[in-house]
């Protein structure tokens, strides 16, 4: 799972170096209405602020699970806040950030006809997803295999070794028991199977997360309108507490160790913030017009949205609400139901 955290590294370099694509020529005019750099900044600082606070308490709240009883795994209030975040970010996806990528890769800036006949934000939508899905499923096999093959090595070398000291009939009785550590075994490997599985939804959880609040940041920072900016500040503070949240959840139900936990929450809190920082630095050069910058925009939202989709609909809703704790608890699953309507309803604005 080490692995992954090189990825997110990665691509959260490449998130940085990418908005330069769009300081080149434009083809359609920004709109000079409302422009006032000295309230824009003024609003664009208060949103860092706001943010920054908002992502880290939002995180850090389900992880707090190890100091707060309230707050475990185990708990009802649990799979409440799971499914309250859930709706949130699947909301996210299908109302804010796909149809953003729809928005960019339509736009009329976009002269080549490919743009405007082949259905791109779909396709890169439908890609990200399958390609979740393959991330999720191959880690988590790859594991049980290799898991099963060193549990049936260390079986044949004990039995092995007890037949060698202690002759057939001591071989015999130490495969009986053998039996019923055979049984203890299989539960460990289910155990270790859903710790892993927990860990790969936890960082590709984050990865989709920060693809598109990068984006956002970066949009907002670039921003010199607080008619634009003012609204944005409180919408983004809400998801991004939130989306922390259900992030949170994940992270607590891996559990990593303490250090990867607090890159984890720390790399979450920070990528809206720095967005932001970096769309201020590019704002007098950057036109979110430009055809790089909406194919840029366009393909990464597209890709965040597919992943966020896949998350919430698979690994957060279908995992808890077929939890047999939940499918068991008709007033869990009632109130686990109406967090979740109430987290995607929340999201609409």
């Amino acid at each position: 799972m080490a692995k992954l955290q090189p990825l997110l590294l990665t691509l959260f370099c490449v998130l940085l170096l990418l908005p330069s694509l769009a300081f080149g020529d434009c083809t359609c005019d920004t709109e000079d209405e409302g422009r006032d750099k000295t309230q824009a900044l003024k609003y664009k600082l208060a949103a860092i602020a706001s943010i920054l606070v908002a992502g880290a308490i939002g995180v850090c709240i389900p992880i707090l699970g190890k100091t707060i009883p309230a707050l475990r795994p185990e708990k009802d209030i649990f799979f409440f806040i799971k499914a309250f975040a859930a709706g949130v970010i699947l909301s996210t996806g299908f109302i804010h950030v796909l149809p953003d990528a729809f928005e960019s890769l339509k736009s009329p800036c976009l002269s080549d006809s490919l743009w405007q006949e082949f259905p791109f934000t779909g396709f890169v939508a439908m890609v990200s997803a399958i390609g979740t899905l393959m991330v999720d499923a191959f880690a988590v096999s790859y594991y049980r295999k290799s898991h099963s093959n060193q549990a049936a090595l260390n079986g044949a070398g004990d039995v092995e070794i007890e037949g060698e000291h202690e002759g057939h009939l001591h071989v015999h009785t130490h495969a009986t028991h053998g039996h019923a550590h055979g049984s203890a075994s299989l539960v460990d490997n289910s155990a270790s199977s859903d710790l892993v599985r927990h860990r790969v939804i936890s960082q590709v959880l984050e990865l989709g997360i920060v693809v598109h609040s990068v984006i956002i940041g970066i949009s907002l920072g670039a921003s010199e309108s607080p008619k634009t900016i003012r609204p944005l500040v409180a919408a983004l503070t809400f998801h991004q507490f939130f989306e922390g949240m259900g992030l949170g959840g994940c992270i607590s139900q891996a559990k990593f160790k303490n250090r990867a936990v607090a890159i984890m929450a720390t790399f979450f809190s920070l990528t809206t913030p720095i967005g932001i920082a970096i769309g201020i630095g590019i704002s007098s050069v950057y036109n979110e017009n430009s055809p790089n910058a909406l194919i840029f925009e366009g393909i990464f939202n597209a890709a965040s949205a597919g992943i966020l989709i896949y998350m919430a609909l698979v690994d957060l809703l279908a995992a808890d609400f077929m939890n047999p704790r939940v499918q068991s608890n008709g007033r869990l699953q009632i109130g686990t139901t109406f967090h979740f309507f109430l987290g995607l309803v929340l999201c609409l604005s």
